[in-house]
């Protein structure tokens, strides 16, 4: 459904953003700021299920009916669990006659961290017998070398018919040059094959590069269908609960979109939920004077890690989902295998945490439900850095299960305390997540130090005053709801869309032909925003250039300028700054893209009242590194503008447990987010 029929920014909008392990869901009013939150298990097998429970349960809080919504965001991992576990449709690939191999060649490296001599190629999305070819042939610069053979298209179809495939992508030879070939057999495909979801490569990635543009065009064919349904499912749901909002996913490009978009190219979706927590972070700590960050999103399996300047989230186009490189747009992060859930294990003698997780069925062994491995979940539980219950008191822990499987699986086969184990389990899993942090700060010129560190997600408040003590951060912030953080990421995101031509020959800054595909395509961009029925004071149109020096096989994104000098200036200054150094060479530009926003305006909550300082909830005895000290738990909801608490202390809330650390100091700001900065010797 459009917007162009209610307020872009609706008085009541809500978010679900649905993780491995729990469902998060925000409700916001915006005439008022006020926001209603809350927490429930995800159910994997059906997560619309877990979507609508979650939305019912904050319109009863809230007092109001499905009907009063105006607006409903979702993150989703639909996409991404296709991808990763290999469950997408059953897949073909149409291409042109010659180039059948080239998924099987891919590229010439090897992943980063692999053994040079043991590793082994993953096995391709599509299998050999399941890609066709069909003749026709397009040159580098867009010219027709070779009409198309349409005969050769309908005999394609008949072998598609025969695979019984669900799903068809098409990427022929230099389609971003000239699309007309691809075009038409997709044209033709549909009417022999009306039922099958079919996708091409001009409308998923029309650049250059046969190897990505043909896996993000397999990739987003793979998992068509599925998303498709599940958006069917939850459009069925709302309308069931006399919702008529319209339904917005979140973006891998930290934007939202509506369906008829993700049906069409559901690989944007590939990193929606880590991109909602870091518009949510950049949000939070905009409203505390902060512009410089480093988030810290741990959940209940991964950390995903991101560092955004000046306020700006950088995204780029060099992302893997898995094992597989997809060059569609998105947030610039890393992601390693470290959450609460993180298994820790003993491999050849040696103690390993991660990446396999618990999940959420059986999930730790804390949580009761027939989990028998060690996580980083049951360490906190053993150290005492939890509350013996959770959501609220909702959901109590069993501490003997936690020491039970920490002594059995970990304590006595090394002949150490159960305390000893758990505390060796967190700094493995905190060195594990500075090595990630490094990559995205210190490997790109930036000092970690210079940055706020912003650790959010259902266990990032545990482990925020450890990993800047690694880092030799002396501020963190936790926002009002970290374990919420992605659900108001996308309360806070604006409408986002790409539009893309690559150019037919790479070669230098060209004004005048540069202008002419600026125009057009902020042309087709304005079309876009005024469907979407986005406000002209709410419009944000930006022309990027993709440049790169002769000879490279990456580019950079650059703002579009004025001049030639000028954008190959700018080029020169980012490509400085990136790898710290320029090349006598020339540059090239490779492709010109629009990126499109409809701003949502912000809304700041209710700002805090100062308050007497509460006394603690509970006490309970927590295994510092080299101490055990009786530490205060408080209730921080029941913090006032101002508050300050010395560590060690504890803060319980509805989504998370804060850990504030010995040597650390937190102070409440009135947006509700704790500044915790450390102490000065």
């Amino acid at each position: 459904m459009s917007l162009s029929n209610m307020s872009f920014n609706p008085p009541y909008a809500v978010a679900v953003d649905i993780g491995g392990t729990f469902t998060d869901i925000s409700l916001l009013d915006r005439s008022s700021g006020t926001v209603w939150r809350a927490k429930t298990p995800s159910i994997p097998t059906d997560p619309s299920q877990a979507f609508m429970t979650g939305v019912n349960m904050v319109l009863k809080d809230a007092g109001i009916t499905a009907a009063k919504l105006s607006k409903v965001l979702h993150g989703t991992t639909v996409a991404t669990n296709m991808i990763l576990e290999g469950k997408g449709a059953r897949t073909a690939l149409v291409t042109t006659q010659g180039f059948r191999h080239v998924l099987e060649i891919g590229r010439q490296d090897i992943p980063r961290h692999a053994n040079l001599f043991t590793w082994v190629k993953p096995a391709r999305p599509v299998p050999a017998e399941r890609i066709h070819e069909v003749t026709e042939r397009i040159g580098t610069g867009g010219k027709i070398m070779r009409a198309l053979d349409e005969e050769s298209v309908v005999r394609v179809a008949e072998a598609l018919r025969r695979q019984k495939v669900e799903a068809i992508a098409v990427c022929l030879l230099h389609a971003y040059a000239n699309s007309m070939h691809e075009v038409r057999v997709v044209e033709l495909l549909r009417a022999a094959l009306p039922d099958i979801a079919i996708t091409c490569s001009t409308d998923v990635l029309p650049v250059a590069r046969e190897f990505e543009r043909s896996l993000a065009t397999v990739l987003n064919a793979n998992v068509m269908p599925g998303v498709s349904t599940y958006i069917s499912r939850l459009e069925n749901r709302l309308t069931e609960a006399n919702t008529a909002s319209p339904l917005l996913l979140m973006q891998s490009n930290g934007g939202v979109a509506g369906t008829q978009s993700i049906r069409t190219t559901p690989a944007l979706t590939a990193l929606s939920g880590p991109a909602a927590g870091v518009v949510g972070a950049v949000d939070a700590a905009e409203a505390c004077g902060i512009r410089d960050i480093i988030t810290v999103d741990i959940g209940g399996t991964s950390a995903d890690i991101c560092l955004t300047r000046d306020g700006r989230i950088e995204l780029t186009q060099q992302g893997k989902v898995g094992e597989w490189p997809l060059s569609l747009p998105m947030v610039d992060m890393v992601t390693i295998g470290a959450g609460g859930g993180s298994i820790a294990a003993l491999s050849n003698g040696a103690l390993a945490v991660g990446p396999h997780s618990a999940g959420a069925h059986p999930g730790p062994a804390a949580y009761g439900k027939g989990g028998n491995e060690a996580t980083a979940t049951d360490a906190h539980v053993v150290l005492g850095n939890l509350p013996h219950a959770l959501l609220g008191g909702s959901m109590s822990l069993d501490v003997d299960a936690s020491q039970k499987v920490i002594r059995d699986k970990i304590a006595c086969p090394l002949g150490l305390t159960v305390e000893e184990s758990a505390q060796g389990i967190l700094e493995i899993m905190n060195n594990n997540m500075v090595g990630a942090v490094r990559t995205v700060s210190v490997e790109r010129g930036h000092d970690p130090r210079d940055f706020t560190l912003v650790p959010f997600g259902g266990a990032g408040p545990l482990h925020g005053c450890s990993l800047a003590d690694l880092l030799g951060v002396s501020q963190v912030m936790i926002p009002r709801s970290p374990g919420l953080l992605c659900a108001a990421g996308l309360l806070a995101a604006d409408m986002k869309a790409e539009f893309t031509r690559a150019m037919p020959m790479p070669g230098p800054v060209d004004q005048t032909t540069g202008d002419t595909i600026v125009a057009d395509l902020m042309a087709r961009a304005l079309a876009w925003l005024e469907g979407e029925d986005v406000p002209d004071h709410q419009r944000d149109l930006q022309a990027r250039a993709l440049l790169r020096f002769h000879g490279q096989g990456g580019e950079i994104a650059i703002n579009w300028g004025q001049t030639p000098e000028l954008t190959e200036t700018r080029f020169r200054q980012a490509h400085d700054a990136l790898y710290g150094f320029v090349l006598e060479a020339p540059i090239e530009l490779v492709t010109i893209r629009v990126e499109a926003a409809g701003r949502t305006d912000p809304v700041a909550p209710p700002a805090l009242e100062p308050t007497p300082l509460p006394a603690p909830l509970q006490t309970q005895k927590v295994h510092w590194v080299g101490s055990v000290t009786e530490t205060p738990i408080y209730d921080r909801d029941k913090l006032g503008k101002g508050a300050i608490l010395a560590g060690p202390a504890i803060l319980t809330q509805l989504d998370t447990t804060t850990l504030i650390a010995p040597g650390w100091t937190a102070c409440v700001h009135s947006s509700g987010a704790l500044i915790l900065t450390k102490d000065v010797a």
